[in-house]
C-alpha cells in the first residue's frame, strides 16, 4: 500500500482521451453538449437528484444514454461541489475498495481536484486502500469526467474503484461520505454485455425493475458494476430514496448493430 505524499502534487492523466471520447477539448465539450440537449429534449423540471448510476462506454455508444444523467444536474450546477465517484476495476485485479494518491484527474478539459479529506475519512476507517494501479488506466470514471466538468461550475471528485468486494463494504464507504446537498454519490456501469438486442432487453428491462425495486442483490451478469449498484441500493432503502429511470437502451439503438450489444441505462436517486 502506497503513503500518501503530501509534499509532492501528483496527476492522474487522461487514459482513454481519443479512444472513448474525443481528444481535442473543443471536440470533446461539443460532444457533451450536444449528449445534454439531446436529452434536454425530454427533460422536465424534477428534484435534484443525490445519486446517478451512469452508463461508462465509449461516448459513441453510451454518450447519448449519460446525457440524460448529466442534463439533470443542469439545474443545480453551482450547488453541487463534491462527487463521490464508484466504478468496477476493469484492468486491475483488486481486493476491495481503491482510492488513487494522485492530487488530480486530468482531461483535455482541464484539471479535476481530488476530495483529499473524503479520502483521508475513508483511509482512516479502513474502507478503502490505495492504488494508482488500479485507476490508470480506469475508464469507468474518467468518461463521466467530461460530463461533471461541462455541468458543474466548482467541484472535487472522490474516485473508487470496486475490485472483489462485498456490497456492504460498498455501502459503508458510501455513507462514510454521504455528505449534504452538494456532494454527489455517481456509481458507473454498463448493463448487460453481448446478447442480441432483443434478449437484451429483456436483461436490461429486468435489472431496471430490480433497480426501481432499490434489490441489491443484482448479479454481475446483468451489469458490470454490479457492486456499486448493490451498495448503493442499500443505501437508498435505509435512506428512503427513490429511484427514477432516466434513459435504457443499448449499442444496437445507438450504434446500430443489433447482433451483440451492451445495454446502458441512466437513473436518479432522489432523497424524500
Amino acid at each position: 500500500m502506497l503513503r500518501l505524499d503530501k509534499d509532492k502534487s501528483r496527476m492522474r492523466p487522461p487514459a482513454v482521451a481519443g479512444l472513448f471520447y474525443p481528444e481535442n477539448a473543443n471536440e470533446l465539450r461539443h460532444a457533451v453538449n450536444g449528449y445534454i440537449a439531446e436529452a434536454s429534449l425530454r427533460a422536465v423540471v424534477a428534484d435534484r437528484p443525490k445519486a446517478l448510476i451512469v452508463p461508462h462506454a465509449g461516448y459513441q455508444y453510451s454518450g447519448s444514454v449519460a446525457g440524460f444523467a448529466y442534463r439533470r444536474l443542469y439545474d443545480w450546477s453551482a450547488d453541487i461541489h463534491h462527487v463521490v465517484m464508484i466504478g468496477p476495476s476493469h484492468r486491475v485485479a483488486i481486493r476491495g475498495l481503491a482510492v488513487p494518491s494522485v492530487d488530480t484527474f486530468e482531461t483535455p478539459l482541464g484539471s479535476v481536484p481530488i476530495d483529499a479529506a473524503g479520502r483521508s475519512r475513508l483511509l482512516e476507517l479502513g474502507l478503502v486502500g490505495i492504488s494508482d494501479a488500479a485507476h490508470a488506466a480506469e475508464h469507468s470514471l474518467e468518461v463521466q469526467l467530461p460530463f461533471l466538468q461541462v455541468v458543474l461550475e466548482d467541484f472535487d471528485i472522490l474516485p473508487i474503484t470496486i475490485g472483489f468486494a462485498p456490497s456492504d463494504q460498498v455501502a459503508r464507504a458510501i455513507d462514510a461520505v454521504w455528505g449534504g446537498p452538494d456532494t454527489l454519490v455517481l456509481v458507473s456501469s454498463d448493463l448487460s454485455h453481448y446478447h442480441t438486442w432483443s434478449e437484451a432487453r429483456q436483461l436490461d428491462d429486468a435489472t431496471t425493475r430490480a433497480i426501481v425495486g432499490r434489490r441489491s442483490d443484482l448479479p454481475d451478469e446483468q451489469a458490470c458494476g454490479a457492486c456499486g449498484i448493490n451498495g448503493l441500493m442499500q443505501i437508498a432503502r435505509r435512506r428512503g430514496l427513490t429511484v427514477e429511470v432516466l434513459d435504457q437502451r443499448n449499442s444496437g439503438d445507438t450504434a446500430g448493430d443489433r447482433s451483440r450489444v451492451v445495454g446502458y441505462g441512466s437513473y436518479a436517486l432522489i432523497e424524500t
